[in-house]
């Protein structure tokens, strides 16, 4: 199909894709005792899996990132520690080392090629209360089971002979199918667990035109992003709300930390963090949410978003200032619209912008990337 603006693709159904919802949990005591005890085990696990495979690096350089590597996955599991978890948690903790040194993998050989600013550290070890996620998931013998409206989760026979428990139950969110989840994940956030439930979103693409595109530009002034179409239309997004329980969050964080030492926590503060980052994450969704709509509404087909890698710890706008801006979840607002352009089939482009305020489109300047300007190159006075 075309139009008097160029190619329009037509509403069809795609891949599907994954889709994530995190669930505050209120427990008995017995039951976050139990979530507990699995997130240190889990926690402890993940930090003897980690000296295995960073020992294995540094005396023979060989990174381990295999789903089950044959050196390393046996080894740890057949400890004493691994076997005080069910199987399949246990296996999707371990799983997670392999993940985080396949991580620091990409990222190794994208700073030899020259394309990452500064060198990669091999996966550390947890710190803290050292408490790691616990994941069950939707298949295999200890698959969770829904039981009248509550998910059933295995404790494994080591546990049963323990401590004489062989379950322990969870409630099921009501707008989620429990056939279509993939994966149950405990995660011990903030002082409190959460039910992190992975499931399969179906995508459905509108109609698009792909000669069009819409351009956003993050946190400017109180804004959080500034976005303008090829159309002409222009969209702000205000971030004075998100600022101000922001400025609060740390008021707060601040009176409670006076006189005591810079690492000083507690639980109050835990539940104050939690409240903050609910309210971050929100905002963040609502405004992804809102550029969105503007694509869809419009048919726009291209989103085009400036960013720059490390522009955070470079700001210098003074200490309230960069306290409004550093501590704005840009990051997270530009993985969720990316997430989102996948969902509805609009194509998502990342661009640097290092030198866009000092060029002139009009005269037709060139934008070089950060730290690679050609000789003679100069910003129009």
């Amino acid at each position: 199909m075309s139009t008097e603006h160029g190619f329009v693709e037509p509403v069809s159904k795609v891949k599907s894709k994954m889709g994530i919802q995190q669930v505050l949990l209120h427990l008995d005591k017995e039951t976050e005792a139990l979530l507990e005890y699995l997130c240190q085990q889990s926690g402890k696990l993940y930090n003897c899996g980690i000296y295995f495979a960073r020992q294995i690096f540094f005396k023979t350089g060989k990174l381990l990132t295999g789903k089950f590597d044959l050196d390393f996955e046996p080894t740890v599991s057949k400890t004493l520690l691994a076997q005080s978890m069910p199987s399949t948690p246990m296996q999707q903790t371990l799983r997670s080392v392999s993940e985080a040194f396949k991580s620091y993998k990409s990222l190794r050989d994208l700073f030899f090629k020259g394309q990452l600013h500064f060198k990669p550290k091999p996966p550390n070890y947890l710190k803290g209360s050292k408490l790691f996620k616990v994941a069950y998931p939707n298949s295999g013998g200890q698959k969770p089971k829904l039981i009248d409206g509550k998910l059933r989760f295995s404790l494994g026979l080591t546990v049963k002979r323990w401590f004489g428990v062989k379950e322990f139950f969870l409630p099921m969110p009501t707008n989620i199918n429990f056939c279509k989840v993939k994966e149950f994940t405990i995660l011990p956030k903030n002082g409190a667990f959460y039910l992190e439930l992975s499931y399969e979103v179906e995508a459905v693409i509108a109609e698009l035109d792909f000669s069009q595109a819409l351009s956003i530009d993050l946190g400017t002034a109180d804004n959080l992003a500034a976005c303008v179409d090829t159309n002409g239309n222009s969209l702000l997004v205000d971030a004075r709300a998100m600022k101000a329980m922001n400025q609060l969050w740390n008021k707060k964080v601040a009176t409670r930390k006076a006189n005591k030492s810079e690492n000083y926590w507690d639980k109050w503060l835990d539940k104050v963090t939690r409240k903050r980052n609910h309210q971050m994450r929100d905002g963040i969704n609502k405004a992804a949410k809102i550029i969105i709509n503007h694509c869809l509404k419009y048919g726009i087909g291209n989103l085009v978003i400036g960013w720059n890698e490390g522009f955070k710890s470079n700001a210098n706008m003074g200490r309230l200032n960069n306290q409004k801006f550093v501590q704005m979840p840009l990051g997270k607002l530009k993985d969720r619209l990316k997430q989102l352009c996948e969902l509805h089939g609009i194509k998502f482009q990342e661009t640097e912008e290092a030198y866009t305020s000092k060029a002139s489109y009009l005269d037709g300047d060139s934008l070089p990337e950060f730290g690679k300007k050609p000789d003679g190159w100069k910003a129009v006075p």
